[in-house]
């Protein structure tokens, strides 16, 4: 899907975003061309870290940072923010391209790394050594934080803070040659310990750290910490708005300062809410902890709110899209219900999916009065609103699977599907009667023997007679046996991210989170790609997995057919 496609539905220029109203983050981008700062640019970029998988979080950064840009005119670039050798390798960097490509992200030829820059932000640092603003700290970093004070209690300088500029950059310079351990020094901003923004007390630049780099291999020892290779990559790449999620607000104070401190170029930080959704966590400590103790079975899992295990799972990147347009930008965090990315899922699917027949639950139905050994194939609309979707020939035979829970023995007032003496509809076939249920010597239905009206083809009243319940079915002939994954919520808690003390957000995980059942399909999905997602009629969505195999495919539920969340809007 292309990103133009992708974004279809967002203003093309500032004037157009400004009579459809807009967020904050377009506002301010608004002005800034209107005032004619950075001379009408607009240049975002995307810079995940390559230690994890992408999730719905980045999904809503993704879709903001490539969106803006193309909304504007502008650029947007992706950039690895690869300063921590010891939890990155080249499996994220791989990951991370394929989810933004997936959800449209067209970064061109911009992606960059800030091991690009390595060698001018550590010149910018003994810039700032030299201008009495950065100096070698040897305290430990328990040191450091008793020193830095609280919200209430000023910090307390070091007795490192008034080392000479040469001494500094004597210390500097061999801590980059490898000549001293871990933890053994930093390299520290001078500003000052007295500020009420915590970051400001002489935040750390530089640690060292002697692990392999995936780019630069062994050539350095010592690598920046975010804040201050962040605001510099920012500078270096002509960034004009750099969009980060609320938890850098106090960051932007440093931001600012490093910038101005070098006088480099300087754009503008913005910040917003980061997404927040029931049932799920998007810490990505806690995935990784869900991936590396088996919890789930990869970050591809569907269950998972990485983009790749949504991929798996069938959703489509149009209705993340959407989903996000949805939620829209704040400056105030807040938690979206889950119900909402499933609406947003179920809209897209619903009108882009085809749709078949299949059983999950199956128990046979025999149709006594239909001759044996004869078949017949009835045309079926692959969508029922859209014809160019086209049609196939789905085959009738004596013995049929339905759904088990389309009896009932003893059905409950308003039940319209089969019981002992009623009639209902096959989809597109013909009309029929329960005679007798066969049950097991353990009390489990087996077996419906029915009778079927031949004048009822396609399901047709041949005497105007009125059949209100149609259920599907799968010629027992011709069925195709599959394995279905039927997924629920990860974890059963509302907020898995707020557990009573004493509990973690393991303790929230829901037992019943995945079903498989053998079910039976039409014929007409033997040939279905891995990856296409479809409508199992009255059932669901649901996409062909990579586990499928010649011997039996499997699919994974995308999303159910209920809609609570058009219901709860409805009611509002």
């Amino acid at each position: 899907m292309s990103e133009t496609t992708l974004f279809q539905n967002a203003p093309d220029e500032g004037e157009g975003a400004a009579r459809a109203g807009v967020d904050f983050v377009r506002a301010r981008i608004m002005d800034d061309n209107a005032s004619g700062r950075f001379d009408g640019r607009v240049h975002t970029r995307f810079p995940p870290e390559p230690n994890g998988y992408l999730h719905l979080g980045h999904a809503k950064s993704i879709c903001l940072n490539f969106g803006v840009a193309r909304e504007f005119g502008g650029l947007c670039n992706l950039r690895f923010d690869d300063t921590n050798p010891t939890k990155e390798d080249t499996e994220y960097v791989d990951a991370i391209r394929e989810d933004v490509r997936w959800l449209g992200g067209d970064w061109q030829d911009r992606e960059f790394y800030a091991s690009d820059y390595f060698e001018r932000l550590y010149g910018y640092a003994e810039e700032l050594i030299r201008l009495g603003k950065a100096y070698v700290d040897d305290l430990s970093a328990d040191e450091i934080r008793e020193y830095r004070g609280t919200l209430t209690r000023p910090g307390r300088e070091s007795p490192c803070r008034n080392r000479s500029v040469e001494e500094n950059l004597d210390l500097f310079r061999r801590m980059r040659a490898g000549e001293f351990a871990d933890g053994e020094h930093v390299l520290r901003a001078k500003i000052d310990m007295a500020s009420p923004n915590l970051v400001m007390r002489d935040p750390t630049l530089y640690r060292i750290r002697h692990a392999h780099h995936h780019r630069t291999g062994d050539a350095w020892c010592i690598y920046p910490m975010y804040d201050f290779t962040h605001c510099l990559s920012d500078s270096i790449e002509g960034i004009t708005h750099s969009l980060c999620t609320l938890e850098f607000v106090n960051n932007r104070e440093l931001y600012d300062w490093v910038l101005d401190t070098l006088g480099l170029y300087h754009p503008q930080q913005l910040e917003f809410a980061r997404l927040s959704l029931t049932h799920t966590v998007l810490s990505k400590r806690k995935l990784i902890q869900l991936v590396q103790e088996g919890h789930v079975r990869g970050w591809d899992d569907p269950r998972m709110p990485t983009l790749c295990g949504l991929r798996r799972r069938g959703v489509p990147p149009e209705a993340l899209h959407d989903f996000c347009r949805r939620i829209g930008l704040a400056r105030a965090d807040s938690t979206v219900e889950y119900s909402l990315l499933e609406f947003c899922i179920r809209e897209y699917l619903n009108a882009h999916t085809a749709r078949v027949m299949a059983v999950l639950d199956p128990v046979k139905v025999v149709i006594e009065n239909y001759p044996e050994g004869q078949e017949e194939c009835f045309d079926m609309p692959y969508h029922p609103e859209d014809a160019s979707y086209g049609t196939r020939r789905v085959p009738f035979s004596r013995e049929l699977w339905i759904e088990r829970d389309d009896f009932r023995q003893e059905p409950p007032k308003k039940y319209h599907r089969l019981a002992p003496g009623a009639e209902v509809r096959l989809r597109y076939a013909y009309f029929i009667t329960c005679r007798e249920a066969v049950y097991d010597a353990a009390g489990r239905l087996t077996e419906l023997r029915c009778v079927y009206d031949p004048q009822s083809r396609g399901g047709q009243s041949p005497d105007g007679r009125k059949v209100k319940g149609t259920i599907h079915w799968v010629s027992a002939a011709h069925a195709l046996p599959a394995t279905v994954r039927l997924y629920e919520h990860l974890f059963a808690a509302e907020n898995p991210n707020a557990m009573p003390e004493g509990q973690t957000f393991l303790d929230a995980l829901n037992p019943d989170s995945l079903r498989e059942t053998a079910a039976m399909l039409e014929p007409a999905l033997a040939d279905l790609p891995v990856g296409r997602t479809v409508q199992f009629e009255r059932l669901g969505y649901f996409c062909k997995d990579a586990d499928s195999t010649a011997q039996g495919a499997v699919f994974n539920r995308t999303v159910g057919l209920r809609d609570s969340w058009a219901k709860m809007e409805k009611n509002a």
